[in-house]
């Protein structure tokens, strides 16, 4: 979901124009400039994430074919036209539907892709291809290479097809969105959030970074997002808090666990290595980023921080997503780049509340985190005099005791 990035970015960025008018009302040359070019100005959007499952397709067999050496060219195609033979649909008038080629297709867009890709190098594997002699150019013989292969694919695909629609009476990405329905809408629900938060956070604290769980809870918010543009353009109340913009600006405000807190104490902390590493971490913390103050406090297996990063740390990280299904925050309809913490909030949700919101994250951080860190710094000041013992060549009670025989030499 990384590679999609820029897609959310812009077409987040091509909805932006359309709330102008209301701000400054339609009397006007400028509302009136965007009011005329309105379909235009939304392109980016529309051929963007509304056709986010056709890419993903492509870029996930892109991945996966080179991890397993095998052609990127021909797994790419066989994988987005497996998602096609899955999602495609035809309205009465007999047009293409391209309702699940968007966030709604995301699940049966990794599916099909993942296995068309393991039918291409099971084929491959056991020489389901046609052999052309060595004569022949590459370019050709790989393309005779690939007609076995794509007709194993295209025939598997479409027997899965018709199994669904005339056994199941439904398309594929209904199936997929029946079974997942009770962990995408869990997703909504504060509760839910915050344990998904506790998750990210135990898994931090082992060492294992979070992203593990990005491909179940990445397709959800990005169609949480395109589900609220979709209720913007057409005037309705937004109804999803979990989507990318907030995610980032509260739920990992200052990065995994809210620990701006250990990074403050650490920074006027009397213990040396303490500062140091707190003044480092600093700047990093600003923008998200906490993985130099999580192994270099460390926070990671270190049981002393158990309990303010994995069991408050997300309690802190929920407070945008208490703040916006109570009504109080604004919910969201784009995803701004990493520009740091309050302006990313305030991009998210374009409220100012933002901004109480993250200093509340930001003082209940400071003060969860001090009695920890008090701990903390007393435990290392007894290792620093530890050290500085240990560095002289006799201990202070053996150089009294010379000092007592009054040798000269």
């Amino acid at each position: 979901m990384v590679a999609m990035t820029p897609l959310l970015i812009i077409g987040s960025f091509a909805l932006i124009p359309s709330a102008i008018p209301n701000m400054i009302g339609k009397n006007n040359i400028i509302s009136q400039w965007i009011i005329h070019y309105g379909d235009v100005i939304t392109i980016p959007s529309t051929v963007g994430m509304s056709m986010m499952a056709l890419y993903v397709s492509a870029v996930i067999a892109y991945h996966l074919a080179e991890s397993k050496h095998l052609d990127v060219p021909g797994c790419i195609s066989m994988a987005v036209m497996s998602f096609l033979i899955l999602a495609v649909d035809f309205t009465k008038a007999g047009a293409v539907d391209v309702t699940y080629f968007g966030t709604k297709g995301l699940f049966v867009s990794m599916f099909g892709s993942i296995l068309a890709v393991e039918i291409f190098g099971w084929c491959k594997k056991r020489n389901f291809t046609i052999k052309m002699p060595d004569s022949v150019p590459d370019f050709v013989s790989k393309s005779f290479e690939m007609i076995p292969i794509s007709i194993i694919t295209v025939a598997a695909f479409v027997i899965l097809r018709v199994i669904c629609v005339d056994f199941l009476h439904t398309l594929p990405p209904m199936i997929f969105t029946n079974i997942l329905a009770p962990l995408v809408g869990s997703m909504d629900n504060p509760f839910a959030y915050t344990f998904v938060k506790f998750l990210q956070a135990l898994l931090f604290f082992f060492g294992i970074h979070p992203a593990v769980l990005s491909p179940i809870t990445s397709p959800i918010s990005t169609q949480f997002l395109a589900e609220n543009i979709a209720n913007a353009k057409a005037g309705l109340a937004l109804t999803h808090f979990f989507t990318p913009g907030p995610d980032s600006a509260f739920g990992n405000f200052t990065g995994t666990g809210v620990t701006f807190g250990l990074v403050f104490w650490f920074m006027f902390s009397k213990a040396a290595a303490q500062k140091k590493i707190g003044r480092i971490a600093l700047i990093p913390a600003l923008f998200g980023i906490n993985e130099p103050i999580l192994f270099g406090a460390p926070v990671v297996l270190n049981p002393l921080f158990f309990i303010p990063f994995v069991i408050l740390g997300p309690i802190t990280s929920s407070f945008g997503a208490w703040a916006m299904s109570l009504g109080w925050l604004k919910m969201s309809v784009f995803t701004p780049p990493y520009v740091g913490v309050f302006l990313e909030g305030y991009l998210a949700t374009f409220d100012w509340r933002s901004l109480l919101v993250n200093g509340a994250q930001m003082l209940f951080s400071i003060l969860i985190w001090y009695p920890f860190c008090k701990m903390a710094e007393r435990n290392e000041l007894k290792k620093e005099k530890e050290r500085s013992q240990n560095k002289k060549a006799i201990s202070d009670e053996d150089e009294a005791l010379i000092d007592d025989l009054d040798l000269d030499f």
